[in-house]
């Protein structure tokens, strides 16, 4: 999720409150693309970061200082040269787009007044950092574009600094209704995407919700659209820009299940079935964000090899299985050249010799059956060849279909560890599913590793409590689940599984009291989420006690039978619940109570 307008809108609000009118009395450059200015106003202390990293610009307000380098980069001396101690005049947006302007009063050598201009372009990897003297030359940017590097844009000492602005891009907070309709109405795009290419700072993200607001649909041909829409969706359009100009920001950050999907500074209307988190300031925002997005990350990566060896492993099981479906298939015809054998046993003395074929009486059904032969053996000898392949076939049926109930296991062994990485957060919980793999022979063991494994801090399952107060745990993986199910759950606590998919399993302490219809709601809707359906709209769910839970013997860990059940269709919508104030820590109990089942 990019920086939009609005959102740099309403940094720039906050940076005139906290800097507008104070002085700079700190520069630092603590990585080699960021910035940090010390700004103290009317007794107070504030910190502005800029970030121009390639693949995370930032810019937003800090609390803690930063520890910089003993030698200051060339970039920080210079900004220190010519700003240190001074005034910060104005701060703001041009044109509403991704860029933030500061502008410095400052003495320079001869004791004259003059004026500095800071640029925070926010651009993606094309972010930067320019200052310039107040007739527009640039000073010095903290990197350096060359020509080669873009013939559009060079941003060098010694070069003027131009806005890079695009021709037939419009400001949006200068926009009228009749200018909107009559810019939309000749764009050739889908409405969403008419919008945001007509205007500066507008994000497909905002274009949608301007949509949405108004009620059309995002991918609806702009060009064509009748008037009376058009004005329709001009009357949203300017009242979010209304409130932009008057700084009624609404920070907020969107969050489906514990990933957060979207970030903005107006109410995101488009996002009805995900939870939405309010913030008292956007940089505030900003650092809940991209914190929750780099822990997502940063998993995401450390997973990346077993993910690998699980997805190789799981295309290799699906080959094979389909291998021995077919060859299963083929031994289907058993059962003809047993009944071909039979036949020429009983009317052999019939069948003359020579013949390519020849007609025999069913006696199973009193149906005629053509039967294929050798001509240069007796009707004796083919019903002894038919045999020897009926048996043949007896024993390849028979063996093929162990196999491939096992390869079947695997499968769904394997689509099981799928989930449970999409489910991990934190490295215990990786180490956890690792060490799943290891134990059925997909990764090769470490010793060391396993050490190292049992120092770190243990995964343990989720916790949540009920509106009710039930307190509901939910296994992250097959071992998880086995534990859940058969050492921590009593006989009459309720379990809860996604039918015939991989998922958690999911224990309701009842601890003797009756259970709810909201907590088995709330029950069934973990069960949905934490399983592989998280993306569909609802998810079938089975429950039952947990007496009836059964473990077949030699089943992988996390594997259960069952054989009755309720069933209820639950949303994996977990937004309303919360993980308990202890999450992380589990009492393991042994219980006398006796576990039940169903397949999982």
């Amino acid at each position: 999720m990019a920086f939009d307008g609005i959102v740099i809108a309403n940094l720039v609000h906050d940076f005139k409150e906290a800097a507008e009118g104070g002085r700079i009395s700190k520069i630092a450059q603590p990585e080699a693309d960021e910035i940090l200015l010390t700004v103290k106003k009317d007794g107070k202390t504030s910190r502005i970061s800029l970030s121009a990293n390639a693949s995370l610009p930032m810019a937003r307000l800090v609390e803690e200082n930063k520890i910089s380098p003993l030698q200051a980069p060339n970039f920080c001396m210079l900004l220190r040269k010519h700003i240190s101690g001074g005034q910060v005049q104005r701060i703001y947006q041009p044109m509403m787009d991704r860029i933030i302007c500061i502008e410095i009063l400052h003495y320079n050598d001869l004791g004259d007044l003059c004026r500095k201009d800071l640029y925070m372009e926010l651009m993606g990897k094309h972010s930067n950092l320019v200052f310039c003297d107040e007739d527009g030359m640039i000073l010095d940017c903290i990197k350096h574009v060359s020509a080669r590097q873009s013939s559009l844009r060079e941003l060098l000492p010694g070069k003027e600094y131009v806005f890079p602005h695009t021709a037939d891009k419009f400001n949006p907070l200068e926009e009228t209704g009749e200018n909107f309709v009559q810019r939309l109405s000749k764009l050739p795009f889908p409405l969403a995407k008419a919008i945001y290419s007509a205007y500066y700072g507008i994000s497909p993200l905002i274009a949608q919700e301007i949509c949405f607001r108004a009620g059309l649909e995002p991918d609806v041909p702009a060009k064509g659209l009748p008037q009376e829409h058009l004005l329709h969706l001009s009357n949203h359009f300017l009242w979010l820009m209304e409130d932009v100009k008057e700084g009624h920001f609404y920070p907020n950050l969107v969050v489906q299940g514990k990933e957060p999907v979207a970030f903005s500074s107006v109410k995101l209307t488009q996002y009805r079935d995900a939870q939405e988190i309010r913030f008292d300031s956007v940089s505030e925002m900003l650092e809940s964000y991209y914190s929750a997005k780099e822990r997502f990350s940063r998993i995401r990566q450390k997973s990346a090899d077993l993910r690998k060896t699980t997805s190789t492993a799981l295309e290799r099981c699906r080959r094979k299985y389909d291998l021995q479906e077919k060859q299963l298939s083929d031994t289907q015809k058993r059962e003809k050249y047993r009944l071909y054998g039979e036949l020429l046993n009983a009317y052999g003395y019939q069948v003359e010799p020579g013949l390519k074929k020849c007609e025999l009486l069913n006696y199973y059904d009193g149906k005629m059956v053509t039967v294929p032969l050798d001509p240069q053996k007796t009707a004796a000898e083919n019903a002894q060849h038919y045999f020897e392949k009926y048996s043949k076939m007896k024993r390849t049926y028979e063996d093929l279909s162990q196999r491939t109930m096992e390869t079947k296991a695997d499968m769904e062994h394997l689509q099981s560890v799928a989930t449970w990485l999409d489910i991990a957060q934190t490295e215990a919980d990786l180490a956890q599913v690792r060490e799943e793999l290891e134990e059925a022979g997909y990764l090769k063991k470490h010793a060391q590793g396993r050490k190292k494994m049992k120092r770190a801090e243990k995964s343990v399952p989720f916790h949540y409590i009920s509106s009710d107060g039930f307190d509901i745990y939910v296994g992250k993986n097959n071992l998880q689940n086995e534990e859940l199910t058969f050492h921590v759950a009593n006989g009459g606590d309720w379990w809860f599984h996604a039918k015939k998919m991989p998922g958690s399993h999911v224990i309701v302490r009842t601890g003797g009291k009756e259970m709810t219809d909201r907590a088995f709601e709330e029950a069934g809707a973990l069960a949905a989420y934490y399983s592989s359906g998280r993306n569909q709209e609802k998810v079938e769910i089975d429950y039952l006690q947990r007496k009836n839970v059964k473990k077949p013997n030699g089943a992988r860990p996390g594997f259960v039978v069952y054989y009755t059940n309720y069933s209820l269709m639950a949303k994996p919508d977990i937004s309303g619940l919360k993980e308990a104030p202890d999450s992380g820590s589990l009492r393991q109990e042994n219980h006398n109570g006796k576990g039940n089942g169903s397949k999982h």
